[in-house]
């Protein structure tokens, strides 16, 4: 998890909102991303930030021109508080539902801990949000000109998802990977010791095995913009690049191998040995 400089000031980590493609904009700030796709019936949204910076997350809606009261649906990658901080408000603004997991909604109920919201205290204490509809692996979820697979990748959170759609644009249709959670803070030892879980590392291995499953992927994603080259892109689009960076067959396999990597760096590593 980022240090408490970020949600302690989250104005240091604005970030423009910008259109990635068709239907699909970036509205997160330079760490924690958050989606927004136009249904053409409604807003969806994927991940909503950490809790201070709820008011980032609003302006980028309304910048790109959007109305936050026409947010009809709120996906969650995975339970963890940073992307979960502007759903309670949404929610109420908008009447929104909010999905999520079913193991991370069953974490909510039976390991609140575990969404790591005592990280935040005292700047900003969030408790998790109550879910409207509880996913699993092979769900669909349609609004509009929009239908999102669900894919469960657990590993980084029991409960993580991933997603999968399609977007529009000149005529084009761009298939897009979301990888829901791929940090690996939660699978070391330290966190193990200290919140008394365990197979979060086998869980991992099997999530990236799916994920290769995972064919003609256009555009790759992910939940920090560490993730999936979003930084390196979003520079080139900035540049002026030609064509969309965003836009490239090979950086879904490149990342998952990149993450294959790290997780077998962690298991090498013998201060990692459980």
């Amino acid at each position: 998890m980022p240090g408490m400089e970020h949600y302690q000031f989250p104005e240091k980590h604005i970030m423009d909102p910008f259109k990635i493609c068709g239907e699909l904009y970036y509205i997160g700030d330079d760490d924690v991303c958050a989606y927004l796709i136009d249904s053409g019936d409604g807003l969806i949204l994927i991940d909503t930030g950490y809790p201070t910076a709820q008011a980032l997350l609003m302006h980028s809606i309304y910048s790109l021109g959007f109305d936050p009261c026409n947010v009809k649906i709120i996906l969650h990658s995975h339970g963890h508080f940073d992307h979960f901080g502007c759903t309670v408000l949404l929610k109420t603004i908008s009447g929104a539902s909010a999905y999520l997991g079913w193991k991370d909604a069953k974490m909510f109920r039976e390991r609140p801990d575990l969404a790591l919201c005592d990280d935040c205290v005292p700047f900003a204490s969030q408790q998790p949000f109550e879910p409207d509809y509880e996913l699993k692996d092979g769900d669909t979820v349609s609004l509009g000109g929009i239908t999102i697979k669900v894919v469960e990748t657990p590993g980084h959170t029991e409960g993580t998802l991933s997603y999968f759609f399609d977007v529009h644009e000149n005529g084009e249709s761009y298939h897009v990977g979301l990888f829901g959670g791929v940090g690996r803070n939660t699978m070391r030892k330290s966190f193990y010791e200290q919140y008394n879980v365990s197979g979060y590392r086998e869980m991992f291995a099997d999530s990236i095995k799916r994920m290769y499953e995972q064919k003609d992927i256009d555009i790759a994603l992910g939940t920090h913009t560490v993730q999936a080259f979003f930084m390196k892109n979003r520079e080139a689009m900035l540049n002026g690049s030609e064509n969309n960076p965003f836009i490239d067959k090979t950086q879904w396999k490149a990342f998952l191998d990149h993450m294959q990597w790290k997780l077998d760096q962690l298991l090498s590593d013998p201060e990692e040995k459980l």
